[in-house]
């Protein structure tokens, strides 16, 4: 197949698949529009046709209130209004006049009632008499030439199931005039739940019947109560006609398909003639180079015939080649080195390190379980009268039967800390299901028992995952959890439930909001870092924001971050120490740069780049120095919207940092696509480095990829000189002390 023909399948594919979400898009967003339009305006009518329906609400009857629901629904936009009413009331004069055996004089009625089959009756009282009752309790006193008017009496009547609705309901009672004499009579009266109701038809004038089953407009019918003081008397319900609503988004769709129709064969024909005269014999070449600058190598098979074209073709191709063998050995060398550095050698269990990043990530997805500790009992002892190859057979075995335990199709992930140290972070486990797991786990463990001559294998203690605390609070807790199994006895467990959670979340909530909304942290610029040369040049110091609390006591960053991302408070947080930092830096003069760490949730909110962009613009001269700071496990959390904030600050002139960079978060073929400008190790790959061949593997093979990426790698919290001297040896750009 010809270029060309590949270039028009390729244009039309990728044409019809933006097209596609383009419309697919535009569609839903003007579906969504209309459907709010419409229900708004129901609303709207509803509320303000119940206020102007309230005044005549006092007699239900009364015509009018049909007369003006009907000039309303006559407009044609809707499709269903009706007046409900709320509760059933009667009054004497009802009554009175529906009895057949009462006279036009003057009655009143008492003992008022009906059979139970359609439901009970009861007085309600009126202003006047509970006024009356006040003024008795306050001991007022009523003059006896006062006018006493005398009211009405309303009955409220509250039908049974099968009346619920209204209907012919006969109500008995005794009637008594001005003269004394009673007359005990009955009165049939209508009762109707509908106070008025008008109905439109709804009507598709040209929409087609697939096009309205394809696309269905919902529109929730309103409501709005009518009260008379605190009760309400009634409510209006107002339903919107779809019709006009599919009139506007019909008329959208084919105004969209012919102009997508139209720009498809002129864009055709205009990429046909580029193709044929222009670009034809360049394209793969361009193709190829663009590739390999965004990481992606390959080469060109079908060479040009053009003698010129083609010895530029097989240099790219070599190029290409060579670049990707270079990459592909360092990405080899980082992975085993990774491999070496989290796993230990005899148990094949993840380290303490992978439990620390396992457990970030746990925090970033604010997720749920149980964290538990594990120690062999008197290991030291066992070893004394065993070989070492039964006592690695012993741990051997300990450590698979922490692998492989499981509970309903649930597992829990096993690391080892010491010799003796085991810690599973059991994810989503309840409260019960640690329980559970932890039964089984202390039966498999055991099987060992026998085996190897040893009564008393291990002690579990177990803690929840508290969102809101710190790793070392968690492995505190679940430690003194250990601690209380072993005063229960041998191969005992203690699990904590929920409510030993130290801190009550609405006291941090409040905490938290008084900080973020009156200012009350403040910022240091710590871990400096100098470049690794004979200059030591101060290049970058990193914002670190601090808080207490009402005890004056420190607020771990983590604890403070996470409640502040709970209660949608980060992003007032950040932007305001993006300010101070901006401040800092135009006050002080500083000519370094400044890392300023950014939350996930502030990297996701278009409305907060949109404000950092206009921030960085008015702040033009001192955008080189602004560095955002992402953390590699949040980063990890959505790649995509991470290299979009990135881009985005790289056209505002600012620059982007990922701290404590690991590649079990970010894969490192992952690392190219970033467009980063530094990245900092975190401090686990460089302590210790001197003694630790794997470490420098790493670090080393890091560094020759950053370098043909053109990132600067730094170190972080280096302490011992001879570990200093190894990060210089592998040319690293800087490192803080």
């Amino acid at each position: 197949m010809s270029l060309s023909k590949q270039l028009y399948i390729i244009i039309a594919f990728i044409f019809l698949m933006i097209f596609t979400g383009n419309f697919i898009i535009s569609v839903k967003n003007t579906k969504e529009y209309l459907e709010i339009e419409s229900i708004t305006k129901a609303q709207d009518t509803a509320t303000s046709l119940g206020m102007g329906l309230k005044s005549l609400l006092k007699d239900k009857e009364d015509p009018e209130i049909e007369t003006i629901i009907k000039a309303i629904s006559n407009r044609g936009f809707y499709k269903e209004i009706r007046l409900v009413d709320a509760y059933f009331t009667i009054n004497e004069t009802e009554l009175i006049r529906a009895s057949a055996d009462l006279d036009d004089s003057l009655w009143k009625i008492s003992n008022l009632k009906t059979d139970a089959s359609f439901g009970n009756i009861e007085k309600i009282t009126s202003d006047a008499d509970i006024s009356n009752q006040l003024s008795k309790l306050e001991n007022e006193e009523i003059e006896l030439n006062e006018e006493i008017e005398i009211e009405e009496d309303i009955y409220s009547y509250n039908p049974s199931e099968e009346y619920k609705n209204g209907g012919k309901i006969t109500f008995s009672f005794t009637a008594t005039n001005e003269n004394g004499s009673k007359v005990d009579t009955s009165a049939n009266l209508s009762i109707n739940k509908i106070i008025a109701k008008a109905t439109r038809d709804v009507k598709f004038d040209y929409i087609p019947s697939w096009f309205i089953s394809m696309i269905p407009i919902n529109l929730e019918e309103q409501n709005s109560e009518i009260s008379n003081g605190w009760k309400t008397t009634a409510i209006i319900y107002v339903s919107a006609n779809p019709g006009d609503a599919y009139a506007k988004l019909y008329d959208q769709v084919k105004g969209g398909l012919i102009y997508a129709i139209v720009a498809f064969i002129i864009s055709m024909l205009i990429l046909f003639i580029f193709v044929q005269y222009i670009l034809k014999p360049l394209k793969r070449i361009e193709k190829l180079a663009n590739n390999i600058a965004v990481g992606k190598f390959g080469t060109i098979t079908e060479l040009p015939w053009t003698s010129e074209i083609k010895s530029v073709a097989i240099a790219m191709n070599d190029m290409s080649t060579k670049i990707e063998a270079i990459i592909n050995k360092l990405n080899r060398n980082l992975e085993n080195s990774t491999k070496q550095l989290s796993q230990d050698e005899l148990t094949k269990l993840s380290l303490k390190q992978s439990f620390e990043t396992d457990m970030k990530n746990m925090f970033i997805h604010k997720s749920s379980g149980y964290i538990f500790v594990i120690k062999i009992f008197d290991l030291a002892t066992f070893a004394k009268a065993h070989t070492n190859k039964e006592v690695n057979s012993f741990i051997k075995e300990f450590a698979n039967i922490l692998k492989n335990t499981t509970i309903d199709n649930k597992k829990a992930v096993a690391y080892r800390f010491f010799g003796s140290e085991f810690t599973l972070i059991a994810e989503k486990f309840s409260y019960e299901d640690a329980i559970k797991y932890t039964k089984i786990l202390q039966d498999n463990l055991e099987k060992l028992t026998s085996k190897f001559d040893k009564k008393d294998i291990a002690h579990i203690g177990a803690t929840p995952f508290n969102p809101i605390g710190t790793i070392p609070e968690m492995l505190q807790s679940a430690n003194e959890a250990y601690e209380k199994a072993t005063l229960i006895g041998t191969n005992e467990a203690y699990l904590r439930d929920s409510n030993d959670l130290s801190r009550d979340m609405e006291s941090w909530r409040d905490l938290i909001f008084d900080i973020i909304d009156n200012s009350k942290f403040k910022v240091k610029y710590i871990g400096d870092a100098t470049l690794l040369n004979q200059s030591d040049e101060l290049v970058m110091q990193e914002a670190f924001t601090s808080a207490c609390d009402k005890d004056g006591i420190d607020i771990p960053i983590g604890t403070f971050v996470s409640i502040a991302e709970k209660y949608e408070k980060i992003i007032d947080f950040d932007k305001k120490v993006v300010n101070k930092v901006i401040d800092y830096i135009k006050s002080e003069k500083v000519n370094h740069d400044i890392s300023i760490n950014l939350s996930l949730e502030s990297i996701n909110n278009t409305a907060f780049i949109a404000w950092l962009e206009r921030t960085i613009l008015q702040n033009k001269k001192i955008a080189s120095q602004l560095v955002f700071s992402i953390t590699a496990y949040a980063v990890a959390k959505d790649m995509g919207k991470f290299k979009f904030f990135a881009d985005e600050m790289h056209q505002c002139g600012a620059k982007i940092i990922i701290k404590r960079f690991e590649s079990k978060f970010i894969p490192l073929d992952n690392i190219k696509d970033f467009n980063l400008d530094y990245i900092r190790l975190a401090r686990d790959y460089t302590c210790n480095i001197c003694n630790d061949t794997s470490k420098q593997n790493f670090v080393e093979s890091l560094q020759e990829l950053s370098t043909l990426l053109n990132i600067k790698v730094f170190a972080e919290n280096v302490i011992e000189e001879e570990d200093l001297e190894i990060i210089k040896s592998y040319n690293l750009y800087g490192a803080s002390r």
